[in-house]
Order: structure tokens, then C-alpha cells, then sequence
């Protein structure tokens, strides 16, 4: 590891128990405007758990502490109760396809990602995955603690234990597999982040705006390394908040992130385009198996403060 790196873990990473609500809370007040969060849960059929987790956002950061002050589901085109389970709950849901409507949108994690900034105003935005399990608001202060507190902190990822069922620790199979082995080949001031993958993360608006979004599940690789080239290493930090639980993907879905990260990372190596960005897999049928292809998410979406009607908010 680089010593850059090493002291960097030091100066960088913490617990959520550091900042207790009351010294957050104090923050905001000192500064409301610049301190305004907004919570964004992306949300594709998660109707099991996305109720849960805006009951606890809203008793414990909403009702009791005023820390968050407003939290958006935004539904990617789910076919169960989805929606309606969180706007039960007290979220605001907002569909993806009525965020501005003269791009179509595409299927995608980082799609629906990129366009929540247009219908949140917090210049801080957390970002939280809906298909968590007995989840605890200190995901959410966790990581938006370093940036009330600390003006030179601009991107804060949550760290945690991934179990897979009741193996401690063996979640996380395309962070171990792919992303980190690309992040500390690639780009070794990054190999300190323990989830560079994970969906729970904060950061201000003013970055946000400034950074492309793959539309796919390259995003979360593809906003901290360009996030490390827009603001540098000590503007980023990581904040552990305990053990994440949730539903986790089958082998052939897993293959289907990992490339999707590797075609994020290649692009940000050589800013170039793979020649045939398809991912054949296969199933096993009644006569054999049968190879099933699929296309590799290769869009990315604009800098958001290149969108018209995004720059026309911001100057109302």
C-alpha cells in the first residue's frame, strides 16, 4: 500500500459512533443552507424492504433530529408495491421516466442516480441502497457526519462486514473479485476504500454535478475514480457503520456487474470503447447449455451541470 494511502486511512476513515447526532445537529445550525442533505433511495422492486428503511430515515433524522431534510425514493420501473410501500411510509417518489423526460431513460442503477439530482435540492446527497436489511439510520449520519463537520470533505463512503447468509465476511464477491483488484492495479491511491462498490455514500452536490454517471452498475467504481481526479484523495473518506445485510445476486447476475465495472474502468484507462461490449453466459438446458448474451452498459450520462434544465433551476 502506498504510504499516501497509509496516512490517508488514518486521517480519513471513521466510525459513526465519532460524531454523535447532537454535534451533527450543531453543525447544521451554524450553517442550514449549506448544510441541507437529501436522501435518495434508487428503488427497483424492493418492496420488502424499502418501507422499513424511510420509517427509520424519517423517525430517527426527520421527527426526532432534524438532519435530513428531505428523502426521495426514486422507482426505476418496479412492478410490485414499490412505490406504494414508500410513499406509505413518508417518502416522496418520484418515478424515474418523469425526471426530465426528453432523455429517455434507460434501465439502470446509475441512470436513476443521475437524475435524482434534478429532483433534489440538498447540497449534501446520500445516497442509500432500498434492499437493506434491519437497517439502522447510523447508515445515513455515518456518512454524512465528515461532511457537516469538515468543509475540506467532499465524498464519504460507508464501510461495513457484507455477510453472505451466515458466513461473516464473504459478501462483497465483485468488490474482491473485480473492483478491487482493478483499483489497486489501476489506481493504488483508491486501494484503501473497504467498500469502493457499496451503495451508501454522501457527497456534495457542487462534486456531483461535475462528474459523468455510468447509467449501469459501473457507477459507484466510476463516480470515486473520477472523483479522485476532480477533487484528490484527501477530499475523499470512509466511515464505518457497522454489518449491511441484504438481498444478494446470483453468480450469472454477479458476472453481468463485473462487467459492467470492468468496461467503466477500461473506458477510464483509456478513454477509449471496447470492441464488442457483450458478456456471454450460459444456462443449462434440456439438450445442454445454452449461451445467453447480453449487452454491457457502455453510455454514460453528461456532467449534470451540462443539462439545460439543470442550469436553469440553479440560476432561477
Amino acid at each position: 500500500m502506498l504510504e499516501e494511502v497509509e496516512r490517508w486511512l488514518t486521517r480519513r476513515s471513521w466510525s459513526a459512533d465519532d460524531r454523535p447526532l447532537d454535534r451533527l445537529t450543531a453543525a447544521r445550525a451554524r450553517d442550514p443552507h449549506r448544510a441541507r442533505v437529501s436522501v435518495v433511495l434508487p428503488a427497483l422492486n424492493e418492496e420488502e424492504t424499502v418501507g422499513a428503511i424511510v420509517e427509520e430515515i424519517r423517525r430517527e433524522l426527520m421527527e426526532k433530529v432534524r438532519l435530513v431534510d428531505e428523502l426521495v425514493v426514486i422507482d426505476s420501473g418496479s412492478t410490485d408495491a414499490t412505490a406504494a410501500v414508500a410513499r406509505r411510509a413518508g417518502a416522496r417518489v418520484v418515478h424515474r421516466d418523469a425526471i426530465l423526460p426528453r432523455i429517455p431513460a434507460v434501465p439502470g442503477k446509475g441512470e436513476v442516480l443521475w437524475r435524482s439530482l434534478l429532483v433534489t435540492s440538498g447540497e449534501i446527497v446520500c445516497f442509500i441502497d432500498a434492499d437493506l436489511k434491519d437497517f439502522s439510520a447510523d447508515f445515513v449520519s455515518g456518512i454524512v457526519g465528515p461532511l457537516l463537520t469538515d468543509p475540506e470533505v467532499q465524498f464519504v463512503k460507508a464501510m461495513y462486514d457484507r455477510p453472505l447468509g451466515e458466513a461473516a465476511g464473504q459478501g462483497g464477491r465483485v468488490t474482491e473479485l473485480v473492483a478491487r483488484p482493478l483499483l489497486n492495479l489501476h489506481w493504488p491511491q483508491l486501494a484503501g476504500f473497504v467498500q469502493p462498490l457499496g451503495g451508501e455514500y454522501a457527497v456534495r452536490r457542487s462534486l456531483l454535478e461535475q462528474l459523468p454517471f455510468p447509467v449501469g452498475y459501473g457507477v459507484e467504481l466510476g463516480l470515486l475514480v473520477d472523483a479522485l481526479h476532480t477533487v484528490g484523495l484527501d477530499a475523499l473518506a470512509q466511515v464505518d457503520v457497522g454489518v449491511r445485510k441484504h438481498r444478494h445476486q446470483d453468480g450469472q447476475a454477479l458476472g453481468r456487474m463485473a462487467a459492467a465495472i470492468y468496461r467503466t474502468a477500461q473506458l477510464r484507462l483509456s478513454r477509449g470503447h471496447l470492441v464488442r461490449p457483450v458478456l456471454t453466459q450460459f444456462d443449462r438446458g434440456e439438450n445442454g447449455f445454452v449461451p445467453r448474451t447480453h449487452t454491457v452498459d457502455t453510455e454514460e450520462r453528461p456532467p449534470m451541470r451540462e443539462i439545460a434544465e439543470y442550469a436553469s433551476r440553479h440560476a432561477a
